[in-house]
């Protein structure tokens, strides 16, 4: 958001006007926030034949899918449910990467007949693919890197405990596999975590797949995941696209070279496209006084945004009623009956009753993490598209809480 004639705006649009015409809580998005940062992470690969599958799982607002379409982006799905949104916004069956943990044999298979490109992480499901399909059915194997990397264990997914994919240490067991049902491995997939800075994390992981590929003889792509860091708050340190671009695609090109062939380059960035594009709306319903703390309680909670309590997340938050306001420390906390604390001690222009609050960072793992915990609705969501606000999911109504309850005689 930018202020322009003392007032917060998104692309020109007022966001106290939106907060009046959509009401609040509210999820807005800003279009040309995703255009620019897809924009920046394919230049920054240009060397190289990329290709960039967003992971959908961090927003799947199905106007949001056909907006990266259209940039271009390809889509990375991790449930069958996924992959029918991606398909329904136009996504084509081979630019879907299905790379689901945990599921059975059976959704796997609805998967196939979907004809998307499957991703496997673990053995047993690897043989009892074989045993389905042998080499009729292409496949990539989602490599353990062991590598610990992200910024929170929750999000770090490529060390020694995880539960994704299969250790590094498992790959001779895997070509065994590979070899008994003649499977068709044409792609290797590594994903380490999110918020990596360091561009050593991917070079490393790299290595570790470049490394795997020598027993893979039909490969088409090699998929280093993600987890690009983007800012959260001033002064934070982010990843350097364009350094990591460099090396990455100059080691990827001698990776080539010694395979024999032209690969492509696969990633899956959620948080970088669309985190920074997204601001949530809040109204204050209260601001309460202690003997030790001055609480702002506005009209969510974790319900709406759960990053904050789950992952410790850091939002910045704002005071849209109130730009210029003489600077005042609270507490913001929501409606539920829980400890749902958005930011403790946080620096505020003054916040009265009736105020409307935004946090930024709201486009990645917020809406698409809601529930309807304590019966509460869920928000609205509103893409601002060339300088237009468009609503692209309506608020829930109580029909919404029921629809699927049945009642009994009691």
């Amino acid at each position: 958001m930018e202020i322009q004639d003392g007032r917060f705006h998104v692309q020109g649009v007022d966001a106290l006007a939106l907060a009046e015409q959509f009401g609040t809580p509210l999820y807005v998005y800003d279009a040309d926030k995703i255009k620019a940062q897809f924009d920046r992470l394919t230049a920054a690969f240009s060397g190289a034949n990329v290709r960039i599958k967003y992971a959908s799982k961090s927003l799947t607002n199905i106007s949001i899918l056909k907006l990266l379409k259209s940039y271009g982006s390809e889509l990375d799905c991790v449930s069958i449910n996924e992959v029918r949104l991606g398909l329904k916004a136009g996504f084509k069956p081979q630019e879907i990467l299905y790379t689901p943990n945990g599921v059975s044999l059976d959704e796997i298979k609805e998967a196939v007949n979907e004809g998307v490109v499957i991703n496997v992480d673990n053995i047993s499901i690897l043989e009892q693919f074989g045993n389905e399909y042998h080499n009729s059915v292409p496949v990539c194997i989602r490599i353990n890197p062991h590598i610990m990397a992200g910024g929170n264990k929750k999000i770090s997914t490529g060390h020694a405990d995880s539960k994704f994919g299969i250790s590094v240490y498992q790959l001779s067991h895997v070509v065994r596999v590979v070899k008994t049902y003649n499977i068709n491995v044409v792609g290797l997939h590594m994903h380490t975590g999110s918020d990596i800075l360091d561009a050593e994390v991917f070079l490393r992981g790299a290595e570790i797949l470049y490394d795997a590929a020598k027993d893979f003889d039909n490969l088409e792509f090699v998929d280093f995941g993600s987890g690009f860091k983007v800012a959260y708050k001033e002064g934070d340190i982010t990843t350097d696209i364009e350094e990591l671009g460099k090396k990455l695609t100059a080691s990827f090109k001698d990776f080539c070279k010694r395979y024999g062939r032209e690969l492509e380059m696969w990633f899956e960035p959620g948080k970088f496209l669309v985190s920074e594009s997204g601001y949530f709306l809040t109204k204050t319903n209260v601001v309460k006084t202690t003997p030790a703390t001055v609480f702002v309680g506005v009209n969510s909670g974790l319900n709406h945004l759960i990053r904050p309590m789950m992952y410790d997340a850091y939002h910045e938050i704002f005071n849209v009623s109130n730009p210029t306001g003489t600077t005042r420390v609270y507490t913001v906390v929501g409606y539920i009956c829980e400890t749902d604390t958005f930011g403790l001690d946080r620096k505020l222009s003054e916040v009265n009753e009736g105020d409307i609050l935004a946090f930024k960072n709201a486009g990645a793992y917020a809406f698409s993490m809601a529930s309807n915990y304590n019966s509460r609705f869920r928000p609205a969501e509103v893409l601002i598209y060339k300088g237009e606000p468009h609503l692209i999911r309506q608020r829930e109504e109580f029909d919404d809480l029921i629809r699927n309850q049945i009642e009994i005689e009691i």
